[in-house]
């Protein structure tokens, strides 16, 4: 199989877990706290693969300074697009119980849709890039993104339906960015194929970057509101999981 066929694949299927997260967060009635304590685990499993996958593979391959700029860089990108998505309606986008209506504010369902891609592409063009030179894909990552993605399509999809969106609307949303996940994750592969060493640590970090602020942002904040005590201890279970799986 293709390289870039691959890279797609990876990236649809770590961005599928998004829809089933959606159809939990849909269907059933998930109690507020279990949203809070998986997305908490989410975010630890993040965290590990941001550090020991991404800035810990982008300081191998470039050095210090590609890396820092980098991570730098996408914090402040994702920071910047975060705050005109906020003006807009978007801010509790992965959050279960505090998104606003469209009645309550005109376009947020726009908004939260361009965010949701905003915090899923960083994530796939880091899978695609794992691929380049004939390596095999970053497993770690994948599970990674996967497992978090799960947790945000379930709270994400249970706050919309509090706010009154359609089903449709939260289907064909989760359904759109799984398969821009792919998309994403195989641009990556074709068009950083010939980037330098230097390059392509910069971009590894550049997305880490992206990928720590929106843990922080948007992640920790909804974990936090309803697990309170325990989500340290949860999140540091998902940390060490990932890192786990990164030295089998």
């Amino acid at each position: 199989m293709p390289e870039w066929l691959q890279a797609g694949g990876w990236g649809l299927l770590a961005g599928s877990a998004l829809l089933i997260g959606a159809a939990v967060g849909w269907y059933t009635h998930v109690p507020r706290w279990i949203n809070a304590s998986i997305m908490a685990f989410g975010a630890g499993v993040l965290l590990s693969a941001a550090a020991f996958e991404l800035i810990d593979k982008a300081h191998e391959r470039g050095g210090v300074f590609p890396t820092a700029i980098g991570a730098a860089g996408g914090a402040v990108a994702y920071t910047l697009a975060n705050v005109e998505l906020a003006r807009r309606g978007a801010r509790h986008r992965k959050r279960s119980g505090r998104q606003p209506s469209e009645k309550e504010k005109p376009g947020s369902g726009q908004a939260i849709a361009v965010g949701a891609v905003l915090d899923g592409i960083p994530e796939s063009v880091v899978i695609g890039a794992s691929l380049l030179a004939g390596s095999a894909v970053s497993l770690v990552t994948v599970i990674a993104v996967f497992l978090s993605n799960v947790p945000e399509g379930l709270s994400s999809a249970a706050g919309m339906r509090r706010a009154g969106r359609s089903g449709r609307f939260v289907f064909l949303l989760w359904s759109g960015i799984a398969l821009l996940s792919g998309v994403a994750a195989l641009g990556g592969n074709v068009l950083l194929g010939g980037a330098s060493p230097a390059l392509l640590a910069g971009i590894t970090a550049l997305a880490a970057g992206a990928i720590l602020a929106m843990i922080t942002d948007t992640m920790v904040p909804e974990a936090f509101e309803d697990a309170h005590l325990l989500v340290g201890l949860i999140t540091v279970a998902g940390f060490l999981t990932a890192y786990a799986l990164g030295h089998i």
